[in-house]
């Protein structure tokens, strides 16, 4: 399903959302850029924003619970685009209590007839107003524990194990359930332009309702509206970022006139925060393995009015090969990872991470780290962060990045509030989306005593 040859938004909100779910699905495409995409392109109202964002969003969060509901109630095969739009209208007859059952089947009916033939909307019709009659299966006749949380929960039964063997049944229960539950907005505020007050008055002079977190005290919780189409954004006063992005940047906590390396720097939302910690002075590096990424770090900083940080095409893992040795005070390696803490912002994830991915991503967190040890002084400081929930990427790379380096040593996470400093242990921080609502993240901090690389 090429752009070229879809039009995703004719001014059909269930239409639009059934197209972005085929391209998702068939493309492979994340949905939160995609969905992004179709409402910037094509200007989408606010009211059907909201309503094509829940939609696709939540098809997408229960698309094995929808596809558990649906099984007694199809017959034979259907075409594949049939089976999205059966999701579809299912999730809004049984989740959104707002919209009329009636309205979610008729309009199914019409988009058959659409895309389709009046046999296909006969059998969406017939199905759909089954369900109606009938109700959906209880997942009690579930009787595996494991299978059923999948179901409940729609995650793929490997993972549900993963996380149940990592944490427990109740801990990942818990996790699970409340990565369906949509993320509240957040937004960090650049501290070298506004303070944390004048930025919440900026705010609700366009309308916005902004309130200070009281877990980071750059964070600001926005309810409504959209942050990046204010002013405050375009002057640079604010950053679109989770709340739990914005811990690295705290617990590496540079200070002004220090000479910093963002090693998987792009697009740019923690390096401009080390910047704003600086005060905008000193300097900082930002490097990325992608080229074209690191425009959106140099969009950024412009924006933001930082200047102090420089940009280069580098691999982490080559960082040794182009930057002096020990030369660093103080570095962040927020590797590239699984992302299993943000499935509710991308739940696609969850359906297409395979085990195996996770193999490999450890090969390069390591990899990454140890590259770092090479370009940081004596004394300096080493941040390793993912933005995973997941035990191998995190406390296992951390093992094992000490066990073959020991001139470096774990230390206490520092510059943290309270809430967070009370959840650190043996120099790392893993934080659940249960946990402050905020995405699912892993921090955790080394010092380079010296000793032989």
């Amino acid at each position: 399903m090429s752009k070229k040859s879809v039009v995703i938004w004719d001014g059909n909100v269930r239409d639009a959302a059934l197209s972005i779910l085929l391209a998702v699905d068939k493309n492979q495409a994340y949905s939160n850029l995609l969905l992004n995409e179709t409402i910037k392109r094509h200007k989408i109202e606010a009211k059907d924003r909201a309503l094509l964002t829940e939609i696709t969003y939540g098809t997408l969060q229960y698309k094995m619970t929808l596809d558990y509901y649906l099984e007694p109630f199809i017959r034979g095969s259907v075409d594949h685009w049939v089976r999205w739009l059966l999701r579809l209208s299912l999730y809004q007859m049984h989740y959104l209590t707002r919209i009329p059952p009636h309205a979610a089947v008729n309009e199914a009916v019409e988009i058959a007839k659409r895309r389709g033939h009046q046999g296909i909307a006969s059998m969406v019709n017939g199905i759909l107003r089954s369900i109606l009659r009938q109700g959906v299966a209880s997942t009690d006749a579930i009787k595996d524990p494991i299978e059923r949380l999948a179901i409940e929960t729609s995650h793929p039964e490997w993972l549900v194990q993963r996380f149940v063997d990592n944490y427990g049944f109740d801990v990942a229960s818990e996790m699970l359930h409340e990565n369906n539950i949509p993320p509240v907005q957040t937004v960090r505020v650049n501290t070298t332009k506004a303070s944390i007050e004048e930025v919440i008055a900026n705010l609700e002079s366009e309308g916005l309702t902004a309130n200070k977190s009281d877990l980071m005290p750059e964070c600001l919780h926005v309810t409504n509206g959209q942050p990046a189409r204010t002013r405050a954004f375009q002057e640079g006063l604010i950053t679109i970022q989770d709340e739990s992005s914005m811990i690295p940047a705290n617990v590496l906590h540079p200070s002004p006139g220090m000479r910093v390396l963002d090693m998987c720097a792009a697009p740019g939302g923690k390096t401009t925060h080390l910047a704003e910690i600086m005060k905008n002075e000193g300097s900082i590096l930002a490097t990325d393995l992608h080229p074209h990424k690191l425009d959106l770090i140099d969009h950024n900083t412009d924006r933001l009015g930082i200047d102090i940080v420089e940009t280069a095409p580098i691999d982490g893992r080559k960082a040794p090969d182009f930057l002096q040795p020990e030369s660093f005070d103080a570095i962040l390696v927020d590797a590239p990872c699984s992302g299993l803490g943000v499935m509710r912002r991308k739940p696609d994830i969850k359906y297409t991470k395979r085990e195996e991915d996770i193999e490999n991503l450890q090969k390069i967190q390591l990899a990454l780290l140890d590259a770092a040890t090479k370009v940081l002084k004596i004394n300096g400081k080493l941040v390793y962060s993912t933005c995973t929930v997941d035990k191998k990427e995190n406390e296992g790379t951390v093992k094992a990045f000490l066990t073959v380096h020991p001139e470096m040593e774990a230390i206490q996470l520092e510059s943290l509030p309270t809430k967070l400093a009370e959840k650190q242990a043996n120099g790392m921080l893993q934080v659940f989306p249960q946990d402050f609502g905020c995405d699912g993240f892993f921090v955790a901090a080394f010092r380079k005593k010296g000793g032989s690389n």
